[in-house]
């Protein structure tokens, strides 16, 4: 099969200099064309070349015929269901009093406590997938939501190619992009004079990403998700969360809170991209790497959902949920983030509204975080 005769996806060890850079998710035949030129392919049939091709399909074209029975599963505004809810958000105080339970993200930094009172209620300290858990979505959101000193937190540092920071930020390190949308916490990794920090990479599935920016991914886990299952990842994420949420699973959590903690849960780990192959990750859709430096000190606590429609005015009614955030902020290549959104494309559910930063929610004061932080024992 030669490769004009394949539609296909280019994924994605490195891209030509030539390709546009906004993530257009099309593949013409000039990106083929460039490949092939940049590789040196003409008179050398049988070399091996540092790209893959396959299949562009779309999800109304595979194999999976099943209908979704995720769809449409979030709980709609103002829902109640078997005396759960609304999952609305709501005013984080009255008069001056917490009237939410904990939030995220908090400083996970270690040592670093918060004070809201979660009483009875604890994290999952062991792998989620041991636990009964799948991840069900994958997306990340602009700088970290989370902080931790010394790794990701107001002396942070980046190229400034994702907006401009806002000096009237209450937490020192955000920037407000020109859309609007928050950026977080940025990682110290960030030199100006050090190529792989610097060198534009040719986008070609994700969307408005930066080499040398900061971003926290997110990788939400349940146990109610379509495990095991075509269906497994879905977007938004809170409908993989959902998907076989029942009455009885609303009362058993009214009755008791820690059945919500121990049946939903995020992973969370924070990346600054460069351009540089040493660092590809081909995996990343998966759930957080764990290996050496990755996955090696991470804090357990129980919070809420973020994004920037909950702030410390406003909170999220999704709580309590376990988190597990890594504390340390890792170098990845920018290959990594797109060969993950390359797999995104190819879920069965349309990820499309994933495969760009979200903005990030302000740090959670100290007494809007819960009391219980933990260290993940793997």
């Amino acid at each position: 099969m030669t490769m004009r005769s394949l539609t296909a996806t280019l994924a994605i060890l490195s891209c030509p200099s030539s390709w546009a850079a906004t993530g257009s998710g099309r593949t013409t035949c000039t990106h083929l064309k460039d490949v092939y030129k940049a590789e040196v392919c003409c008179g050398f049939p049988a070399k091996e070349v540092g790209h893959q091709i396959v299949p562009d399909h779309k999800a109304t074209s595979t194999l999976i015929k099943t209908k979704n029975p995720c769809e449409n599963k979030k709980p709609q505004p103002g829902a109640v269901i078997g005396g759960l809810g609304p999952f609305d958000n709501a005013a984080c105080f009255k008069n001056g009093v917490a009237k939410q339970l904990e939030q995220a993200g908090g400083d996970v930094t270690a040592g670093v406590s918060g004070t809201l009172n979660a009483s009875g209620r604890v994290p999952i300290v062991k792998s989620y997938f041991s636990q009964g858990l799948c991840p069900v979505n994958v997306h990340w959101h602009l700088g970290a939501e989370h902080r931790s000193a010394g790794q990701y937190d107001e002396n942070g540092k980046s190229p400034g190619t994702a907006g401009t920071r806002a000096t009237t930020n209450p937490n020192a390190g955000g920037r407000r992009l020109e859309a609007g949308a928050r950026y977080g916490f940025a990682c110290n990794h960030y030199a100006a004079n050090d190529a792989k920090f610097t060198t534009a990479y040719a986008w070609k599935h994700c969307v408005g990403m930066h080499v040398g920016e900061t971003y926290e991914v997110h990788w939400p886990h349940s146990k109610l998700g379509a495990c095991h299952t075509p269906h497994q990842y879905q977007s938004p994420f809170y409908d993989g969360v959902f998907c076989k949420f029942a009455v009885a699973h609303a009362q058993a959590i009214v009755k008791n809170a820690q059945v919500m903690i121990d049946h939903v849960g995020v992973q969370a780990q924070v990346f600054t991209i460069v351009n540089d192959e040493k660092y590809y990750y081909p995996d990343l859709m998966k759930g957080a790497i764990v290996d050496g430096d990755f996955w090696k000190d991470v804090a357990a606590y129980t919070g809420s959902t973020t994004g920037t429609s909950r702030s410390n005015k406003m909170c999220s009614g999704y709580t309590p949920i376990t988190w597990q955030v890594d504390r340390k902020c890792h170098l990845i290549s920018a290959s990594s983030f797109d060969k993950m959104c390359a797999d995104m494309k190819q879920n069965p559910d349309d990820m499309s509204s994933d495969l760009h930063a979200h903005g990030a929610r302000e740090v959670v004061l100290t007494n809007l975080t819960a009391n219980n932080m933990a260290k993940f024992t793997p």
